[in-house]
């Protein structure tokens, strides 16, 4: 049995820095970086982003869209991204946003958690919004399986606030009963519980608290989206210890030169452990 992701997130954070590496490929990315929009061209830029990254980096974040856009060749090389990242000491944040209920929600936890699954990833990100009780048979399974759901709660579009930001009759906002649900899942947890929220880098100021959560907290966006360290000591104060500031393009344009795109990634890493309070 593998050690819970909440341990596993936190020795490697320790090991490694907190940045998360968003692997994007999206189609213009792949013509700037000189390769055909295929599956073949998807296989260099994804074989390149393990080279670049995953014997240094703490954590990868494959976003699978950019690879199910290929169909079965792009699902086929998102599965040996997977392997191999992990096979260089990395882990794997599988970047799918799947919410469903019932029997559907448990394929899809299956799909991305299960022991021996082809796709089977350290973390996915989750869906809650119909209803954070329907990722349970996810939440369960990573939690029995030493792998982690990134929950989102609230995310840096426009569009997201009307729905995360409104509030219930209790007078708690959607995000803040999202951040409570996924404390009470992680609550005795040691280190960090299996439970993950993602909340955006950008987002500003919040009234989120935070404190109880005992959990990892995705923050995508930063760099070429606008987050800035200022903006990760705002939204999350004391919480920034269990961040993973994420960064994708910022870091992707300098391919697809491997050593350039190292020496990019360790620039935003270095400069986040200036200000990461271990």
């Amino acid at each position: 049995m593998r050690a819970p992701f909440g341990a596993r997130v936190t020795t490697a954070v320790s090991l490694r820095g907190p940045l998360c590496v968003g692997v994007d490929p999206h189609p213009s990315l792949l013509e700037a970086w000189g390769l055909p929009v295929n599956a073949q061209g998807l296989e260099r830029f994804a074989a390149t982003c393990v080279e670049a990254f995953a014997g240094e980096i703490a954590v990868l974040k494959p976003q699978s869209a950019f690879f199910e856009l290929h169909g079965s060749a792009g699902t086929a090389v998102l599965e040996r991204l997977i392997t191999d990242t992990r096979r260089a000491g990395a882990l794997v944040l599988l970047d799918v946003k799947r919410g469903d209920i019932g029997s559907t929600m448990a394929a899809y936890a299956a799909a991305y958690l299960a022991e021996g699954a082809p796709l089977a990833a350290d973390a996915m990100t989750l869906s809650p919004f119909l209803g954070f009780g329907s990722l349970d048979p996810a939440l369960s399974l990573a939690a029995e399986t030493g792998r982690g759901g990134f929950v989102l709660a609230l995310t840096s579009n426009e569009e997201g606030a009307s729905v995360q930001r409104a509030t219930g009759p209790d007078g708690r906002s959607v995000a803040q009963e999202i951040v409570d649900e996924a404390a009470a899942r992680n609550a005795g947890a040691s280190p960090l519980g299996p439970v993950g929220l993602v909340i955006g880098a950008t987002v500003g100021a919040t009234e989120l608290d935070l404190s109880n959560l005992n959990g990892t907290i995705l923050a995508p966006g930063f760099g070429a989206q606008g987050g800035t360290l200022a903006d990760l000591r705002t939204v999350f104060g004391a919480s920034l210890r269990h961040v993973l500031p994420s960064s994708s393009r910022e870091i992707l344009r300098h391919g697809p030169d491997v050593t350039a795109l190292r020496d990019a990634a360790l620039r935003v890493r270095d400069s986040l452990a200036v200000a990461h309070p271990l």
